[in-house]
């Protein structure tokens, strides 16, 4: 990155070329990048791309048929660009006839009934275009645009492994092409995968390294690569501000990226992509005004886009109208049927609804687009979770946990998995591994106590009781937990077994604040009193302070010493 002068040349030289053959995405992300830097003075903007001789003979054909292209006449482009040798042009025909057959089975597909359908309809013209390109290929007469089309075409029949390889090379041939990089992106399913890649060494890897991270959860090196590129001079770059918002929204550091995305609306007040995942923000927070504000304003921009419809479903969803939701996710999915975050929500409103086939259906089309998606699989586990069949939950749970390993949400849904399949040292790991990574939601701990209980293991469920006491309250915020009294109640019997009576009554006092456990608190604090009436003293042999058992600290989990709970601070 050491000129960047020399970059905005090579970006302005891009977007140009990208335009010129309809690779309209291509070429606005390299113009939002060129915009990012410096302006150049005018004797070094770079000069039009030269014409060569093919070019010129090919260029009345070229200039009418680019103008039907523009008007989405593709088949008419087509037809004029028929027999043309020069390779914008050769690229413009193949191009047309590609978008041609996704047009007409995307007319398709929408006239079609069911979802069954909808997997039925196929682009026609593929095999022909793999035919021809593929001659093309052997004979190396592909320029980067050619590979790209030829690698997206092999995606498109499904031929994953010669696609990749295709793209590696439209990469090596024509490095600043961002649509190429992108594509290699979706194909790529892990870590391991990217090692074995040989990819060009240039500055377009670092954007694409930093997407990858963000696409495998690999949150932490994204969040440095573009830290990287911010510091490299890229620190205007909408593209680049917009992606360390999603990063943060799926570490669920949700206050940092709804910072960044308001800062991003002040920038860009009218982008409308990534303001779906803004309004999944939005919605977990249930900010019903300023849903209510960004559904109105992107409505005003543009009603029919994709981002537009899944912002108007959120709003609904959070409004508990969730019939009119998916109904919004659906006209979403008309619009772009490959639309990953409208599946994966359409999912959520069927479960709403308690329409568990059609939930079944809109998380395996979800996965289909996108296997990387991790709440597709874990909406396919809790869909199954309610049709009480645990061997596929445990499947798709563990789909999920491979994707996000460190969150707790997984861990305690595949302990739920376990326990239900009587595999308890298993329930017992998973629920341990969920209170070391953090517990967002607070529960794994009592689960843990619990299946401690049903083991009969009283010393150990009481550990986890105490901790996860000490835990809520040191939240600072009292938790409207059912949980906590059953906490207080279970120590109270505890410490009443082991004949410690100032424990045991002051955990019975606190069973008093709660109204599931009043009576039996009082009922104990009663037998306390009677106790120690007739003389018995507390017993002074306390228990050796304990550890949760080996076999549940994992490896990077450390083992927590529990201090005796100081109840007198603790006030429900």
């Amino acid at each position: 990155f050491s000129d960047l002068r020399e970059i905005k040349k090579q970006l302005l030289n891009v977007a140009e070329r990208s335009r010129e053959r309809g690779l309209q995405h291509s070429g606005k992300w390299a113009a939002e990048l060129a915009f990012a830097l410096e302006p150049l003075p005018l004797n070094e903007l770079p000069p039009p791309p030269e014409l060569t001789e093919e070019d010129a003979r090919d260029l009345d054909a070229y200039t009418l048929a680019k103008s039907y292209f523009d008007l989405k006449e593709y088949d008419r482009a087509a037809y004029f660009l028929q027999g043309c040798k020069s390779q914008k042009a050769y690229f413009l025909y193949m191009y047309s006839r590609y978008l041609s057959g996704e047009k007409k089975k995307d007319d398709e597909t929408v006239d079609s009934l069911g979802p069954l359908e909808k997997g039925q309809v196929k682009n026609e013209a593929l095999r022909e275009l793999r035919v021809e390109l593929s001659k093309k290929h052997k004979a190396q007469e592909l320029d980067g645009f050619g590979l790209y089309l030829y690698g997206v075409v092999l995606r498109k029949l499904d031929l994953v492994k010669e696609a990749i390889d295709v793209f590696v090379e439209a990469a090596h041939v024509l490095p600043l092409h961002w649509g190429a990089w992108l594509e290699l992106c979706n194909l790529i399913t892990d870590k391991e995968m990217l090692k074995f890649l040989s990819l060009p060494d240039t500055w377009m890897k670092e954007f694409f390294l930093a997407h990858i991270y963000t696409e495998l959860q690999l949150i932490e090196e994204a969040l440095q690569k573009y830290q990287s590129l911010i510091d490299a001079g890229f620190s205007k770059s909408t593209y680049i501000i917009s992606q360390i918002a999603v990063a943060y929204h799926n570490i669920r550091d949700i206050d940092k990226a709804l910072s960044i995305f308001n800062e991003l609306r002040k920038q860009d007040p009218y982008r409308i992509e990534n303001m779906d995942t803004f309004s999944n923000l939005l919605y977990v927070r249930s900010m019903k005004p300023e849903l209510s504000y960004l559904a109105h304003n992107l409505c005003e921009i543009d009603k029919y886009r994709v981002e537009t419809c899944c912002v108007i479903g959120n709003y609904y969803s959070l409004r508990s109208q969730h019939e009119k939701a998916a109904l919004y996710f659906q006209r979403a999915l008309k619009l772009n049927p490959r639309y990953l975050g409208a599946w994966t929500l359409m999912g959520h409103e069927y479960m709403e609804m308690k329409n568990t086939s059609a939930a079944i259906q809109a998380y395996r089309h979800a996965i289909e687009v996108n296997k990387r998606d991790y709440r597709a699989w874990y909406g396919l586990g809790q869909t199954y979770e309610i049709l009480k069949m645990p061997f596929y939950c445990l499947y798709y749970y563990r789909r999920a946990h491979q994707l996000r390993p460190n969150d707790s949400r997984m861990l305690v849904a595949l302990g739920e998995c376990y326990e239900k399949l009587n595999q308890l040292v298993e329930a017992k790991k998973c629920y341990w591994r969920a209170y070391a990574v953090g517990d967002v939601e607070k529960m794994a701990l009592v689960k843990l106590a619990k299946l401690h209980e049903q083991l009969n293991e009283s010393e150990q469920a009481a550990q986890c009781y105490i901790k996860y006491i000490q835990d809520i309250y040191s939240c600072g915020e009292v938790v409207e937990h059912l949980e906590v009294s059953t906490a207080f109640r279970y120590l109270a019997q505890y410490y009443f077994k082991c004949k410690l009576w100032d424990e045991a009554s002051a955990c019975a006092q606190k069973c008093c604040a709660f109204n599931d456990t009043r009576e039996e608190g009082k009922a104990l604090l009663r037998q306390i009193l009677q106790l120690r009436n007739q003389g018995e003293t507390s017993s002074t042999d306390v228990p050796a302070p304990f550890f949760l058992p080996a076999s549940l600290s994992a490896n990077n989990t450390p083992t927590r010493r529990v201090s005796p709970l100081n109840l007198s601070s603790v006030t429900p």
